[in-house]
Protein backbone atom coordinates (compact mmCIF):
# COMPACT_ATOMS: atom_id res chain seq x y z
CA UNK A 1 0.00 0.00 0.00
CA UNK A 2 1.50 2.87 -0.85
CA UNK A 3 2.13 6.11 1.46
CA UNK A 4 -0.14 8.52 1.78
CA UNK A 5 1.13 12.29 2.55
CA UNK A 6 -0.86 15.09 3.73
CA UNK A 7 -0.49 18.47 2.24
CA UNK A 8 -2.08 21.94 1.76
CA UNK A 9 -2.40 23.94 -0.31
CA UNK A 10 -3.96 27.33 -1.40
CA UNK A 11 -5.51 28.72 -4.16
CA UNK A 12 -3.34 31.93 -5.71
CA UNK A 13 -5.97 34.58 -7.33
CA UNK A 14 -5.90 37.67 -9.06
CA UNK A 15 -8.33 40.21 -7.66
CA UNK A 16 -8.57 43.51 -9.43
CA UNK A 17 -10.67 45.57 -7.56
CA UNK A 18 -10.47 44.51 -4.19
CA UNK A 19 -13.78 46.70 -2.46
CA UNK A 20 -15.12 44.03 -5.72
CA UNK A 21 -13.76 41.07 -4.14
CA UNK A 22 -13.98 38.93 -7.45
CA UNK A 23 -10.99 37.04 -8.53
CA UNK A 24 -10.02 34.85 -11.11
CA UNK A 25 -8.04 31.92 -10.13
CA UNK A 26 -4.35 31.88 -11.52
CA UNK A 27 -2.67 29.31 -9.67
CA UNK A 28 -1.71 26.89 -6.53
CA UNK A 29 0.56 26.85 -4.02
CA UNK A 30 1.37 23.32 -2.41
CA UNK A 31 3.19 22.09 0.98
CA UNK A 32 3.61 19.03 1.60
CA UNK A 33 6.00 18.80 4.72
CA UNK A 34 6.30 15.20 5.05
CA UNK A 35 7.36 14.85 1.36
CA UNK A 36 9.60 17.80 2.06
CA UNK A 37 7.77 19.59 -1.13
CA UNK A 38 6.63 23.24 -1.98
CA UNK A 39 5.66 24.02 -5.04
CA UNK A 40 3.83 26.90 -6.63
CA UNK A 41 2.35 27.00 -10.26
CA UNK A 42 1.15 29.98 -12.23
CA UNK A 43 -0.72 30.00 -15.67
CA UNK A 44 -2.26 33.62 -16.73
CA UNK A 45 -5.20 33.32 -19.32
CA UNK A 46 -4.35 36.90 -20.59
CA UNK A 47 -7.84 37.08 -22.72
CA UNK A 48 -9.34 36.12 -19.68
CA UNK A 49 -8.11 38.55 -17.39
CA UNK A 50 -8.60 41.72 -20.00
CA UNK A 51 -12.30 40.54 -20.09
CA UNK A 52 -12.30 40.50 -16.89
CA UNK A 53 -10.30 43.47 -16.03
CA UNK A 54 -9.54 45.50 -19.14
CA UNK A 55 -7.61 48.36 -17.16
CA UNK A 56 -5.12 46.03 -15.09
CA UNK A 57 -1.70 46.38 -15.42
CA UNK A 58 -0.58 42.75 -16.48
CA UNK A 59 3.05 43.94 -16.71
CA UNK A 60 3.34 45.26 -13.55
CA UNK A 61 1.23 42.11 -12.05
CA UNK A 62 3.91 39.67 -13.53
CA UNK A 63 6.94 40.09 -10.77
CA UNK A 64 4.70 39.88 -7.74
CA UNK A 65 3.64 36.48 -9.55
CA UNK A 66 6.67 35.25 -10.02
CA UNK A 67 8.44 36.09 -6.44
CA UNK A 68 5.43 33.50 -5.22
CA UNK A 69 7.10 30.91 -7.14
CA UNK A 70 11.01 31.88 -6.62
CA UNK A 71 9.89 32.06 -3.20
CA UNK A 72 8.50 28.46 -3.16
CA UNK A 73 11.43 27.65 -4.68
CA UNK A 74 14.02 29.50 -2.51
CA UNK A 75 15.70 31.32 -4.94
CA UNK A 76 18.23 33.40 -3.39
CA UNK A 77 17.38 36.34 -5.13
CA UNK A 78 13.79 36.03 -3.98
CA UNK A 79 15.02 37.97 -0.53
CA UNK A 80 14.92 36.74 3.43
CA UNK A 81 11.58 35.29 3.14
CA UNK A 82 12.66 32.83 0.68
CA UNK A 83 15.61 31.64 2.84
CA UNK A 84 12.75 30.42 5.84
CA UNK A 85 12.19 27.06 6.19
CA UNK A 86 9.34 25.68 3.19
CA UNK A 87 6.63 25.94 6.49
CA UNK A 88 7.54 29.47 7.05
CA UNK A 89 7.40 29.94 3.52
CA UNK A 90 4.23 28.72 2.71
CA UNK A 91 2.68 30.42 5.65
CA UNK A 92 4.37 33.78 4.70
CA UNK A 93 2.51 33.53 1.37
CA UNK A 94 -0.68 31.98 2.27
CA UNK A 95 -1.06 34.96 4.49
CA UNK A 96 -4.27 37.21 4.05
CA UNK A 97 -3.98 40.19 2.49
CA UNK A 98 -6.15 43.04 0.95
CA UNK A 99 -4.17 43.43 -2.37
CA UNK A 100 -4.55 42.55 -6.39
CA UNK A 101 -2.55 39.25 -5.50
CA UNK A 102 -4.70 37.03 -2.76
CA UNK A 103 -4.35 33.47 -1.66
CA UNK A 104 -7.88 31.53 -1.15
CA UNK A 105 -8.04 29.81 2.80
CA UNK A 106 -5.89 26.48 2.91
CA UNK A 107 -7.09 23.33 2.09
CA UNK A 108 -5.99 19.93 3.24
CA UNK A 109 -5.36 16.73 0.88
CA UNK A 110 -3.84 13.12 0.73
CA UNK A 111 -1.47 11.65 -2.08
CA UNK A 112 0.43 9.32 -3.11
CA UNK A 113 2.59 11.17 -5.46
CA UNK A 114 3.07 15.29 -3.89
CA UNK A 115 5.07 16.17 -7.21
CA UNK A 116 1.55 15.81 -9.13
CA UNK A 117 -1.20 17.50 -6.71
CA UNK A 118 0.01 20.94 -8.59
CA UNK A 119 -0.75 19.57 -11.65
CA UNK A 120 -4.23 18.23 -10.75
CA UNK A 121 -5.13 21.49 -8.59
CA UNK A 122 -4.29 23.65 -12.06
CA UNK A 123 -6.83 21.40 -13.96
CA UNK A 124 -9.52 21.53 -11.36
CA UNK A 125 -9.45 24.98 -10.08
CA UNK A 126 -7.50 27.38 -12.36
CA UNK A 127 -7.82 25.95 -15.82
CA UNK A 128 -10.95 26.70 -17.81
CA UNK A 129 -12.82 23.41 -18.70
CA UNK A 130 -12.48 22.66 -22.55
Amino acid sequence: MPTLHTYDYAVIRVVPRVEREEFINVGVIVSCPGAKHLEAAIELDLERLRAFAPSLDIDGLQPWLDAIVAICRGDANAGPIAQLPARARFHFLTAKRSSVVQMSSTHVGRTAEPTGVVEHLMRKMVRVPT
